[in-house]
């Protein structure tokens, strides 16, 4: 039996951590991606880590992995409608994460930020 104390353990268990909020953000942003792009759009992650992670999202429902049966193998990674669920909390989290590096900036400290579109 699973035992919480508050509600918001249980959201931890699925998204904790340092990097399945990242890859969960990325594929809301991009849709379907495969491992290697998500390797590329996450540089600091191992391949090993990245495997990890992908697979526990898959196993809590979050994830789904398409495997195409060709040669070479292709293998791809989007969010099921239960991940999808997830997007509203994100993207406040992401908005909040926007404020705390305005904050953070406007306290004199050195911020860079790498996405394509923003750098500060």
């Amino acid at each position: 039996m699973k035992k919480y104390n508050i509600p918001v353990e249980a959201a931890l268990e699925v998204i904790g951590g340092k990097w399945k909020v990242v890859i969960l953000c990325h594929l809301i942003d991009n849709g379907t991606l495969r491992t290697s792009e998500l390797k590329r759009l996450m540089p600091n992650i191992t391949q090993k880590m990245l495997t990890q992670q992908l697979r526990e999202l898959e196993t809590d429902g979050v994830v789904d992995r398409i495997i195409y049966n060709q040669v070479p193998p292709k293998v791809e990674y989007k969010l099921t409608d239960y991940g999808n669920s997830l997007t509203p909390a994100l993207q406040m989290l992401c908005s909040w994460g926007e404020q705390h590096i305005e904050k953070t900036v406007s306290e004199g400290e050195d911020v860079l930020v790498i996405s394509g579109e923003n750098e500060k």
